[in-house]
């Protein structure tokens, strides 16, 4: 029996979908409470030295974070990793802060965003800059649409926690389309996939890494590139896990290693391809190396002037929608953090 149509978006129901009535009101008046915490968490002299003991649980998705570290050579770290944990998605995350399964996390610049309009602190501690876009917007099989243009009256995939999200909101501003132009529908991005096969939308936006497999799937279906990209690649936080001295002091210790990390992988995109993409994702090593080849070369800025910049563009435009409240998104960034990824690498990755 086929699915129901997933129904479309309702921008002020869908505020609330993603952790309910009660995290979403408390997102109304649940910063100004918490402002206390957030401060000490700013102010708080980073230690340094980790103290023994110290263990951090590290979101490391579809386990690529952990072997990064593997394939880099970096065993002895200065804390001991409680726990990988295989979690990517905004929302997925928010909810393991929350339940405080996840102390550090790597996501795009929106889920800091919505953890903040649903009431919930975080601080993001490191930022890695991207200038190509990691998202292409795909079509079901068999339509006919070519241009961001065509997405007039069509039904597109929309995640408001997730990068895909604002890279949605950004490509329609770009070609002048208002929200009531298309019609948004309300998803996570591990449904985007069902929902283009099925003909549920008419749009969805995919990571660079889906799209070889998805078009090999279904020769009907094509993709739109655009020059939209999601700036922000990012560490984020729990401003609980921040006022524990000893647990900042690791997440500082990681933060270098985690820029090393995207740097060798970088510079090694023939190991990554054959224990990655096609060890453990199923690629075809020629499907690999055109994701690799879309790849960013990673930019840990010295300064984190421009993402603020972003950052704030970003929730005015989810502020514009309705779908978040107005708010100065510097408070977002704990500075105390702000130069430790910068001087971990080469020069030729801080610019």
């Amino acid at each position: 029996m086929p699915s129901p149509p997933l129904p479309g978006l309702d921008r002020r129901l869908f505020l609330t979908s993603l952790l309910g009535v009660t995290a979403a009101a408390a997102g109304l008046s649940g910063c100004a409470d918490s402002s206390a915490a957030a401060e000490e968490a700013s102010n708080a002299p980073l230690a340094s030295k980790v103290p023994a003991g110290t263990s951090l649980k590290i979101a490391s998705y579809q386990d690529a974070q952990q072997l990064q570290f593997k394939l880099a050579g970096f065993r002895d770290l200065p804390f001991k990793v409680a726990d990988w944990l295989n979690i990517g998605a905004g929302p997925d995350v928010i909810n393991a802060f929350r339940a405080k399964s996840l102390e550090v996390a790597n996501n795009a610049g929106i889920p800091p965003i919505q953890a903040h309009y649903q009431g919930f602190d975080a601080k993001i501690v490191a930022i890695n800059i991207t200038r190509k876009p990691n998202y292409l917007f795909a079509t079901k099989p068999g339509s006919d649409i070519r241009t961001v243009a065509g997405f007039k009256g069509k039904r597109l995939a929309f995640s408001q926690g997730q990068a895909q999200g604002v890279v949605l909101l950004r490509a329609l501003k770009k070609a002048g389309l208002a929200y009531d132009d298309v019609e948004l529908v309300s998803l996570t991005s591990n449904q985007f996939l069902t929902a283009l096969q099925s003909g549920q939308v008419d749009i969805a936006p995919l990571a660079n890494t889906q799209a070889p497999a998805y078009l090999a799937k279904y020769r009907s279906a094509r993709t739109i590139t655009t020059d939209v990209v999601d700036l922000l690649n990012l560490l984020w936080a729990p401003v609980s896990v921040l006022n524990d001295k000893a647990k900042a002091a690791a997440i500082a210790a990681y933060i270098p290693y985690w820029a090393k990390s995207q740097v060798w992988t970088y510079e090694h995109p023939d190991e990554w391809n054959e224990q990655f993409y096609v060890g453990t994702q199923n690629l075809t090593l020629p499907q690999a190396k055109a994701v690799t080849a879309l790849a960013n070369k990673p930019l840990f800025p010295p300064r984190w002037d421009e993402a603020i910049r972003w950052e704030q563009e970003t929730a005015d435009l989810l502020a514009e929608g309705g779908f978040v409240k107005e708010f100065d998104v510097s408070e977002l960034f704990d500075h105390r953090f702000e130069s430790l990824a910068a001087k971990a690498v080469p020069a030729e990755y801080r610019r």
